[in-house]
């Protein structure tokens, strides 16, 4: 069973008005010891179109959806979370032994009562849902508890979402946590890392830039596919290949079977999630009557990359990695 540390009896919470910023004041009258390294100063970045500002790192976060989890964890910030939840898939092995050691509040997003009995200063979330109806409430109504929020830039309203996410959106949003929660140098150490491999991952495609690739997520009457603007793209694009669908707008589109046979793709992403499993869309493939004819299906030129690999995240160098190092192991791409 795991335990909670109590909120010591001082400390205060203040909430700046909601129509400027989000001003988070949580754990200044604590005792206890900052993260090694860790600077007090006041910070303010903005997110989503909104100023978010805390006076000193928070003590007492909470994060919910995968990718906002792994980025504190990579950030060595496990000792700030007072709780997470709502994972895609297993934590990165690396990460695995802190992870055990925190809070979790609930197998999908937990209740607004359960997110505040863990007492948070700061929540942290990737996808827009979690500060919806069927998350913890918005985020104004949380500033108002004098709780302050983090939504990925990728997980904005549309009119605050990058244009075309690229990997350096990424990076940018690890570099706004790690100013917030005061340790701005691990967040260059990360990404050096994660560029060295980036990097690394497109040269083994060195010239494969006219390989077509059909990014398959979701659905069968109608496929979703990955299209100009979002998380496949932008990994498609960083390891080189050629995004089949790249002329349709948003993150994801509905085409049509016809439509992918037309463009023959020289090789076909399959998203492999617990509710869609990759093995199930190879069959569908295989055995439907005509698609079994698209040179990429005969040919068996499928590159499985887990759903948790596709989202802005710290995971994205592993779906890079994970499509450069598919397609050149599969026979008969044109590399």
């Amino acid at each position: 069973m795991r335990v909670r540390a109590m909120r010591p009896t001082l400390s205060r919470r203040v909430a700046a008005p909601l129509s400027i910023l989000l001003v988070l004041l949580g754990g200044c009258a604590t005792d206890d010891t900052p993260t090694a390294g860790a600077s007090a100063a006041p910070v303010t970045v903005t997110n989503c179109g909104t100023p978010v500002a805390v006076a000193a790192p928070p003590k007492r976060a909470v994060t919910l959806n995968q990718p906002a989890t792994e980025i504190m964890l990579a950030l060595g910030l496990g000792d700030r979370l007072a709780g997470t939840a709502y994972l895609d898939d297993a934590i990165l092995p690396e990460h695995a032994a802190t992870y055990a050691s925190i809070p979790v509040l609930s197998e999908k997003y937990p209740s607004k009562e359960a997110l505040l009995d863990a007492e948070p200063d700061f929540v942290y979330a990737s996808f827009h849902s979690a500060f919806g109806d069927e998350g913890v409430g918005d985020r104004a109504a949380l500033a108002g508890l004098g709780i302050g929020t983090y939504l990925s830039p990728a997980g904005c309203p549309k009119q605050h979402r990058p244009a075309t996410l690229t990997v350096d959106d990424v990076f940018a949003e690890i570099r706004d946590v790690a100013a917030v929660f005061g340790v701005p140098e691990r967040a260059e150490k990360l990404i050096a890392d994660q560029r060295a491999r980036i990097t690394a991952a497109a040269a083994r495609l060195d010239g494969a830039g006219q390989v077509s690739v059909l990014w398959w997520d979701a659905g069968t009457d109608a496929p979703s596919v990955g299209a100009c603007c979002g998380s496949p793209n932008m990994i498609m694009s960083a390891a080189g290949v050629r995004n089949t669908f790249g002329d349709l707008a948003g993150s994801w589109a509905d085409t049509s079977w016809e439509t992918a046979i037309e463009r023959n793709p020289d090789v076909i992403v399959l998203v492999d999630a617990s509710w869609d499993a990759a093995a199930a869309k190879k069959a569908f493939l295989t055995q439907h009557p005509t698609l079994k004819n698209l040179p990429a299906v005969a040919g068996q030129r499928f590159v499985v990359i887990p759903f948790s690999s596709t989202s802005a995240g710290v995971r994205v160098v592993q779906g890079i990695e994970t499509l450069a190092e598919g397609v050149v192991q599969l026979p008969g791409a044109d590399r």
